[in-house]
Parts: structure tokens; C-alpha cells; sequence
């Protein structure tokens, strides 16, 4: 952990903080940084999707994993909800760090965990150590929600948002084609694909150590500090709040569509729904475009309004996957639309929220995110429960009810 520099540079930021140890003024380390140049953007996009793909290599090889351990499939998307579970987990506790650490040590080390997380993924022997490693896998995952604040602070307050909306569309491009990648290689086993990720990992690793310029924090504190401020900042800030829900509600949507669609493809295309899946996922790429428009418009017309718009979009992604039923051409559409209402939303909720302040931006992270992927588990869990019990339709009306529940709470924030 990291002690506190010196008493006279504590008390000095102390007095512009409603919460110690919180500031509402720009990182003064951000523009001593070195300048965000474009093939430095690109390289935080490549990274911030190389990690986040790790979390869900899992989708498409649910069915091959539930033969490899012997159990039905519904047992066998405990290992997303596990990655998921630890993923949230490492939100809270890891990514606070990068407001009181060097942020560039930081995401090199736990880039490094990760290579060592999937080592373990790809030699579990049995599914309760499997589950016991895919949960320690996405606790050390946490390097794309390193990566937002990261980039926040290097870039200029005038092409903030179209910078975060850059790497969220390398993070969202890295979700969907990983299972696009895990499908078409499905022929080489899952284990293989995990031994292979985990390669990818460790280049990256080196990689992030060469080309990242040193980010100080602004103010130096102790874990345990960094920690203590998370429940004040919850309490205080009730934008955070909103968003934290609006964003859970959306990413609950998303997975309660991408969790069970290989049950679905299964069922459709017998022994060929890995590779399904991974055209799907290459064809909802498109998606991936929405996130620098909703930076550049939330910039210019205000979050909130581009946020419910992107809601509403994705309220007519269920539709259009609902009335495609067992078409793959209408699914891909269906799985495009609902790419690019959830990545739109996202990037407007993380626009408001980082406004709040640079010195608290990794906290700020830590929190919504740690409601976003909670959401995301619960969304897991609904829509297999939703497959179990109903198949097609009942997954379309779960996805849908929980964008529904993000736009009636953004409605009533409105009217407040």
C-alpha cells in the first residue's frame, strides 16, 4: 500500500474535498502526463478489449463444458456467473487502488494476474475448482475499468468523452468478439482456447510496460482509506447512484440475451452452436459503434436524453429478436441493436459520472461498475432461468423488462 506523501500536501487538497480523501479538481498530474496521442488510444482500445474478452470466452463453450464435467447445461453457466461474481469483486476492491497508486504499475501487474488466472482456468480438473478459478479470474480482471479512469485523465476535458467512448468500443468489441473467437475455435477444445488466452495475456503484460506513460495518483492513500471513502462517495452523490442502477438494469439485459443464446442455437443447429454464436457475435460488432457517437453526443445534446434513447433502443432489440424467433438473420440483427443500445447507455452513464471529479474518477469506477457486473450476473441468471422454463420468448420478455426498469427510473429522475 501506498502512505500518504506528506501531511502539508494532504491538508492542502483537503480543503477542495467534500470527503477526504475526494477532490472535485482535475488530476494536476493529467496534464503533465504524457499527451494522449492516437496510437496510444489505440493501444488503451486493443487492451482495454484483450482483457475484458477473457470474460467471456465461457459463453459459447457452455455446451462443451457441461460435457467435459458431466452435468446439464443449466449447471454448467455457473462459470459465468462465477467470472461475473469475481469480476464485481475485483471492481470493488482493486480498482479503488488507481486513486491512491501509480496507475500504469498497477494495470501492467494485475494485466500479468490474468495471464496466471486463465493458466489455472485451463488446468482445472474438476468444476468446483473450475468455478474456484474462473471466480479468481474475474477478480483480477479488472484492467478495462483501470483503463476508462486511466485514459479520462490523460485526455483533454474537450475530447474526454470521445476518448472513454474510443476504448469502451475496443472493451465492447473485445466482449463480443470473444465469443465470436471461442465459437469458431471451439474445435480446439476449451481448454486450449483458455491456455491460449492466457498467452495473450502475458504479451500484453509487456506490452502495457513499454508504451504506458507513469500516471501518479493525486493524492497517495492507503487501501483501507480508499476503501472507507467508497460508502461516503455512495451516499453523497446521487448521479452516481442513478447510473450505478441504469447501468446494472442495461448489462442485466444484454447477458439475459447472450448467456442462453447458445441453448437456443443449440436446439436450432445441433453440434454447431458454438460457431453460431461466433457469427452472431461478429455481426453484432456493429454495435460496438455506438460508443464514441454516444460520447460525441452526450457531449452536445446532454447524457441523459442520448441515455434513454439508448434504452429505448434496446427495448426494440427484444422486439426484433423476439418476432426472429428461429431466424439467424433476425437474431443477428436483433443481437446488433442490442449491442448498440447497451454500449450507448453505458458510455453516457460513465460521461455523467466522470464529471464528478478526476481525483475520485478509479472510485467513481469501482462503484458503477461493481453494479454493472452485478447486473450482469443477475442477467445470467434470469435468462437461463428464463430458457429453463420458457425458451425464446420468455428470455426476450426478461431482457426487455430489465431496460423497461432502467428507462422508468431515468423517467422518474427527470421528473424529480
Amino acid at each position: 500500500m501506498v502512505v500518504l506523501r506528506s501531511a502539508m500536501k494532504t491538508l492542502h487538497l483537503m480543503r477542495y474535498s467534500r470527503w477526504h480523501p475526494m477532490s472535485r479538481h482535475e488530476d494536476p498530474h493529467a496534464a503533465s502526463a504524457a499527451s494522449l496521442s492516437t496510437g496510444l488510444l489505440g493501444f488503451l482500445a486493443f487492451l482495454a478489449g484483450a482483457t475484458v474478452a477473457n470474460l467471456y470466452y465461457s459463453q459459447p463453450l457452455l455446451t462443451q463444458i457441461a460435457k467435459s464435467f458431466h452435468i446439464a447445461p443449466g449447471r454448467a453457466s455457473l462459470v459465468t456467473v462465477a467470472t461475473q461474481i469475481g469480476y464485481a469483486a475485483g471492481l470493488m476492491l482493486i480498482v479503488p487502488l488507481g486513486d491512491g497508486q501509480e496507475r500504469k504499475r498497477l494495470i501492467v501487474m494485475t494485466t500479468a494476474l490474468i495471464a496466471g488466472a486463465l493458466a489455472l482456468v485451463a488446468l482445472s480438473p474438476t468444476l468446483p475448482i473450475l468455478l474456484a478459478a474462473c471466480l479468481f479470474m474475474g477478480l483480477v480482471t479488472t484492467v478495462p475499468q483501470l483503463l476508462v479512469p486511466y485514459t479520462a485523465n490523460l485526455a483533454e476535458p474537450a475530447r474526454r468523452g470521445r476518448a472513454v467512448g474510443l476504448v469502451m468500443s475496443g472493451l465492447l468489441v473485445g466482449i463480443i468478439v470473444s465469443r465470436a473467437l471461442s465459437g469458431f475455435g471451439a474445435f480446439l477444445g476449451w481448454r486450449r482456447i483458455y491456455a491460449i488466452a492466457a498467452g495473450v495475456m502475458a504479451l500484453c503484460a509487456v506490452a502495457a510496460g513499454r508504451l504506458l506513460p507513469r500516471q501518479p495518483p493525486t493524492e497517495p492513500a492507503t487501501h483501507r482509506t480508499l476503501l472507507r471513502s467508497l460508502i461516503t462517495l455512495w451516499r453523497q452523490e446521487p448521479v452516481l447512484r442513478l447510473h450505478a442502477f441504469l447501468g446494472a438494469m442495461g448489462f442485466a439485459a444484454f447477458n439475459s440475451f447472450w448467456t442462453p443464446l447458445v441453448f437456443h442455437y443449440a436446439r436450432l443447429f445441433p453440434g454447431d452452436a458454438s460457431r453460431m454464436v461466433g457469427i452472431t457475435g461478429f455481426i453484432g460488432v456493429a454495435g460496438a459503434l455506438a460508443a464514441p457517437l454516444s460520447g460525441r453526443l452526450s457531449e452536445r445534446i446532454g447524457a441523459r436524453a442520448i441515455n434513454g434513447a439508448f434504452l429505448g433502443l434496446v427495448v426494440v432489440a427484444f422486439l426484433v429478436l423476439w418476432a426472429a424467433g428461429d431466424s439467424l438473420a433476425g437474431v443477428a440483427v436483433g443481437a446488433a441493436l442490442l449491442d448498440a443500445g447497451v454500449q450507448g447507455s453505458h458510455v453516457s452513464n460513465q460521461t455523467r459520472i466522470y464529471a464528478l471529479g478526476a481525483a475520485v474518477r478509479n472510485r467513481l469506477t469501482a462503484l458503477y461498475m461493481t453494479a454493472y457486473f452485478t447486473g450482469g450476473a443477475l442477467g445470467s441468471f434470469v435468462g437461463t432461468l428464463a430458457w429453463q422454463e420458457a425458451r425464446w420468448p420468455a428470455v426476450c420478455a426478461s431482457g426487455a423488462a430489465f431496460a423497461l426498469a432502467a428507462q422508468a427510473r431515468l423517467f422518474a429522475a427527470r421528473r424529480q
